[in-house]
């Protein structure tokens, strides 16, 4: 049997939510590596140690259960802008419309029988409403859902991320992954949604509604376009949303850590 395009799509997405965390967390160690070195010119033959990085597995596990929760009703409206506004629509190709126009129905017959008679023509008019359809509605709720989702996430396992910062400060060593035990300690009392304050979530969420708005629309409009262009399935789609939001994903998760 198998395997449903939309569990196919949520598992790609959440992997490749995980993947943008840790990206994230990478960048900006390099980053502050980058600021160290630079900050002592005055001491070329002193040789900066860079910090060994120690990556925090808990942003990347929010970021994997976002993808999980985000990416099925994602998946829904897709299929429903398409079954609302196809992108294609079939027409007579130029040559059926030659012959019909001649009144020639052997070279109408002969068209039919090559599959010459119609081909898929791209609606405009469907593709411009599916974009701003997706750049309105669908934005705003994505972006409440983010928001909402990663504040309370955050609040409801903000007692891991306190021990890991105390474990981070006391260690020693090379690169590795902090989080990870912590989490394996105690799965099932990882996340404490009694200990999150919703009212705070969501004056969080409508304070930053319209900044991530105007930056996803630097970006998500031409990823919309050539979605919708180029690509017929939403499975495919999904696949390519997902690529391009490896580097969305890598800056909400620098400003979701700032």
């Amino acid at each position: 049997m198998a395997t449903p395009p939309i569990v196919i799509a949520t598992v790609q997405t959440a992997i490749i939510n995980a993947l943008s965390a840790i990206l994230a967390q990478i960048i900006k160690a390099q980053q502050n590596n980058v600021r160290l070195s630079s900050s002592l010119p005055s001491y070329p033959k002193l040789k900066q140690k860079k910090q060994p990085i120690t990556l925090n597995l808990i942003p990347a596990f929010q970021f994997l259960l976002f993808g999980l929760v985000s990416t099925p009703p994602n998946f829904l409206w897709q299929e429903f802008l398409e079954s609302t506004f196809p992108a294609y629509h079939m027409a007579p190709t130029k040559e059926a419309l030659a012959s019909a126009a001649a009144g020639n129905d052997k070279e109408l017959d002969d068209e039919a029988a090559a599959g010459r008679l119609v081909e898929p023509v791209l609606s405009k008019r469907n593709t411009l409403a599916k974009t701003l359809l997706d750049q309105t509605v669908g934005a705003v709720l994505n972006t409440l859902l983010y928001s909402c989702f990663m504040h309370g996430i955050q609040m409801a396992m903000a007692h891991h991320g306190q021990q890991h910062g105390a474990a981070a400060a006391a260690a020693s060593g090379g690169a590795g992954f902090g989080g990870l035990g912590l989490l394996l300690q105690n799965p099932w009392g990882a996340v404490r949604y009694d200990t999150v304050d919703w009212a705070v979530v969501w004056e969080k969420a409508k304070d930053e509604l319209w900044p991530i708005l105007v930056a996803g629309w630097r970006f998500w409009p031409l990823v919309s376009v050539v979605n919708y262009v180029f690509l017929t399935s939403v499975t495919s789609r999904t696949l390519v949303g997902s690529l391009a939001g490896l580097g969305w994903g890598v800056y909400l998760s620098l400003s979701s850590a700032n």
